[in-house]
């Protein structure tokens, strides 16, 4: 595996794979690496035959207060976790090369990202499309590949590429699950023992909305009442808790195949999002 931390070594690299007619599978991560990120690089190396993944924290989707200075690092272990899953290329560009002096271009992707995290992060998806951009311009992947648990910046992205024509297809992997059912998440380190238990009612609440719905609830607001109720039985603080259409974001006032319930919720300092399909065959 390459590190490469210029843009220029990296499109070179990039055009000589397309000259050998190899196709380009990319994986934007900021690190902090864990099984779910894997799982989407081992995806991308049985689909394409050159694989980037790049590790960016990237500014401009934290506000002021959140948790950018001290999101968490770990580099040596990243990288022997990308070279084990098959990387080929590990893209490591740095702030000031992304956005140099007086960058003031952003990318705002309309309707889905207004509800759900971008009502209570604003100028969070703004962030994420107009580093994505970038990156895809950089990479110039065949396929790029992101995680379920982020569900509406899957639709924000997906949106953007169909906005914009860019020529990249989105393929979404599952959500990775701890054994007590908690989504794996870079944040589940700021997790003390104690809140680690309690956060663990997060997916037993969305589990059981979705045995609800299964037995065969209907209706949104009752099944997001329920679900918040249990969230904070379990001393959580609730940020949302919605049934969406995943594509577009809207709120679903029915529940129907494929809807998504979506939460967010804190625990002690720390912030958690995951969702659950609702009527899976």
């Amino acid at each position: 595996m390459e590190e490469v931390t210029g843009v220029g070594r990296l499109k070179e690299l990039v055009r000589q794979s397309r000259r050998e007619g190899r196709s380009v599978g990319f994986v934007p991560t900021m690190g902090a690496l864990h099984e779910g990120h894997v799982s989407l690089v081992r995806r991308a190396r049985a689909e394409c035959s050159v694989i980037v993944v790049s590790i960016f924290v990237n500014p401009l989707q934290f506000a002021a207060g959140e948790d950018f200075q001290r999101y968490p690092r770990s580099p040596e272990k990243d990288a022997r976790l990308l070279a084990e899953a098959g990387a080929d290329i590990l893209y490591l560009p740095d702030a000031e090369q992304m956005y140099p002096p007086a960058f003031s271009t952003s990318i705002e992707v309309g309707g889905v990202s207004e509800g759900g995290e971008g009502a209570v992060r604003p100028r969070h998806f703004r962030g994420v499309a107009t580093v994505v951009a970038k990156l895809f311009q950089q990479v110039d992947p065949d396929a790029a590949y992101f995680g379920r648990k982020d569900l509406q910046q899957v639709a924000v992205v997906s949106r953007m590429v169909r906005d914009l024509d860019i020529p990249v297809r989105i393929v979404v992997g599952e959500i990775i699950r701890d054994a007590d059912g908690l989504a794996l998440s870079s944040r589940n380190a700021y997790l003390s023992p104690e809140e680690r238990l309690r956060a663990a009612a997060l997916p037993r609440a969305l589990f059981e909305a979705q045995r609800r719905a299964s037995r065969g609830e209907r209706d949104s607001a009752v099944m997001e009442n329920g679900c918040r109720t249990d969230l904070e039985r379990a001393g959580l603080r609730v940020d949302y808790v919605e049934i969406v259409d995943p594509t577009t974001m809207r709120h679903s006032e029915r529940i129907e195949r494929g809807n998504a319930l979506t939460a967010a919720v804190r625990v002690g300092k720390t912030r958690l999002i995951d969702n659950v399909l609702l009527l899976e065959e």
